[in-house]
């Protein structure tokens, strides 16, 4: 709840300090006092927006705090606590800075935070009903919400469960039209990697021939060159058989040999040369054998060497070609490696498993999960809104609107809806033989005002126990009577379980308060000085006073003083009975 409200420089108010106790507590005063200001800084605190025009004439900026004493499992706390914010003993202090000028800043439990922080905490402590929530109160959305609430978490529960079927199934749908509407290019798709898979077969590259290939055609197109440089390396290492007085490093290693050998015997250091010169010996032999050899099959083949360009000319072509427009590839690995992608793209878009088959179960298997929690959800919510009518029809005849019913009507959906199968519409049947019309059309704003009073206190009935603070503002307006003292009565029911606040012109509502605030209006004596507001509580004779002059305007009148009287002595019996 709310423990109290500071304000400083909004609108016409100077100063003011507002405690806010638990239970009900009534704001008044004169109209144009700047009852508006006090509900405008308690918006402040929860979030809204900050126009500079609000901020006192001749001052630089205007302050709000507010003090909200939390509940230890609430919420808001972890919300609180993920920005940052600190809490002590269960308190939690807000502030809103409006400058003349400039953007407006918000801090939370010590930190500075987004406005919309505020908002994320203020909405799960504070519900403000004024004329605008009447109007929401007129949409489906408002309505539906409103018969789900008397379900309590239970009920909460089953809406999400169906929300998240919902998507499912809605995923599913989107999934499989996707998959249709692009059944076309998914064709030429295939039919584009089976016209390049067939192209590459044909060609039948292997890996790494492109460059085999063309070192095999270097060597066809100089077999000259390479003959005549193997067979003078040749004749270097093992001589010439035309002509044997030509020195050879064979012939000159064996010299090498003998000559080491004879003179070995005398000194270490030349025996252990030997292995050394036997190895190269070995390796000079073996060199002349592979150039024997490389000799031997150095023929010229002009027909090999026509099929190597050949070759070479296809996979060349191949490479430009077979990937489509936009894909070259520099060498026949890239090719290869483009050919095993695109055979297991086409795997996946032709292959065994049939993908729109897939799809098309998937809809009907969430279709199904989704039909059998909405069948739970509207049987429900059939219950739910025969005693949501019953209960709030029971309320509104207690607010004097004898004979009145509400009817809560589910109209069924052609196909399921993000929130059921079927839209909750709220119908108002004035009275008996009455026709029962939407809620718009059949609803004047005192009614509204008594039907969402009813809706009120029928729903904390069904909410989860927790401390929540109602704001009601002007909920009495176009009411008076005997209907004024039971929207009193209701609201001080609902106090007993939450903290209430109604701003109120009828001394029959606010006579029901455990606590009464007054908006005061200072007029300055001098021509100069400002108009202020300030708030006031009152208490004995001076909340006489104040219920008197509500009452006649008159706070002296001696009549509507004992009426004044008369009204706090029969709320305050009346409240020990609620």
């Amino acid at each position: 709840m709310i423990e109290t409200i500071s304000i400083e420089n909004l609108g016409v108010i100077a100063q003011a300090e507002l405690p806010l106790g638990p239970g009900l507590t009534a704001l008044t005063g004169e109209t144009g006092a700047g009852k508006t200001m006090v509900l405008t800084s308690l918006k402040l605190l929860l979030g809204s927006k900050a126009d500079p025009a609000i901020v006192r004439a001749g001052t630089q900026r205007c302050v709000v705090e507010g003090a909200f004493a939390l509940e230890e499992d609430a919420k808001c706390i972890q919300i609180a606590q993920e920005a940052g914010c600190e809490i002590e003993d269960d308190l939690l202090l807000a502030s809103r800075v409006v400058p003349a000028t400039g953007r407006s800043r918000a801090h939370l439990g010590g930190r500075a935070v987004p406005a919309s922080v505020l908002g994320q905490v203020g909405s799960r402590l504070v519900s403000i009903h004024g004329q605008a929530d009447q109007l929401r109160l007129r949409t489906a959305a408002a309505q539906r919400r409103a018969l789900d609430a008397v379900g309590g978490s239970e009920h909460e529960q089953l809406c999400r469960q169906y929300s998240t079927c919902y998507r499912a199934w809605n995923q599913a749908r989107q999934d499989l039209e996707t998959w249709r509407e692009q059944a076309l290019a998914r064709e030429g798709e295939i039919a584009g990697l089976r016209h390049a898979l067939e192209q590459l077969e044909a060609l039948d590259p292997k890996p790494g021939e492109d460059q085999a290939l063309a070192e095999e055609a270097g060597r066809l197109e100089n077999l000259d060159l390479l003959r005549s440089g193997a067979a003078e390396a040749a004749s270097a290492i093992s001589g010439d058989e035309l002509n044997d007085d030509v020195a050879n490093v064979i012939a000159l290693v064996s010299v090498a040999r003998r000559a080491l050998e004879n003179a070995a015997d005398h000194d270490p250091r030349l025996a252990a040369l030997m292995p050394r010169l036997n190895e190269v010996a070995a390796l000079t032999s073996d060199l002349a054998m592979e150039l024997t050899d490389y000799l031997s099959d150095l023929d010229a083949d002009p027909d090999r060497l026509a099929w190597v360009h050949e070759r070479r000319e296809q996979l060349r072509r191949g490479c430009l070609e077979i990937g489509g427009l936009g894909q070259v590839f520099t060498n026949v690995d890239e090719l290869l490696a483009f050919g095993q992608h695109s055979a297991a793209r086409l795997a996946q878009l032709d292959g065994p498993l049939d993908r729109e088959t897939e799809l098309a179960a998937e809809v009907e298997r969430t279709g199904k999960e989704l039909k059998a929690v909405a069948k739970r959800l509207s049987q429900a919510r059939t219950k739910l809104a025969k005693l949501l009518s019953q209960q709030v029809s029971a309320e509104l005849e207690g607010l004097m609107m004898r004979g009145a019913k509400l009817q809560v009507r589910l109209n069924p959906l052609e196909q399921p809806g993000p929130t059921g199968m079927e839209e909750v519409e709220l119908l108002l049947r004035a009275h008996p033989g009455a026709a029962a019309l939407p809620l718009e059309k059949g609803a004047s704003g005192g009614e509204l005002s008594r039907i969402m009073l009813a809706l009120e206190v029928v729903l904390a009935q069904h909410t989860a126990t927790k401390r929540h603070t109602f704001v009601f503002d002007e909920i009495d307006a176009g009411v008076g009577g005997r209907a004024a003292v039971e929207i009193g009565r209701r609201l001080a029911a609902l106090a007993r379980h939450h903290q209430v606040i109604v701003v109120t012109h009828l001394a029959q509502v606010a006579a029901w308060a455990q606590t009464q605030l007054v908006v005061v209006k200072q007029v300055g004596q001098a021509s100069n000085e400002a108009t202020t507001t300030a708030v006031e509580t009152v208490e004995g004779p001076e909340r006489v006073r104040e219920l008197a002059r509500m009452l006649s305007g008159q706070s002296d009148s001696q009549t509507a003083l004992r009426h004044a009287e008369e009204l706090l002595e029969q709320a305050n019996m009346a409240q020990s009975k609620l």
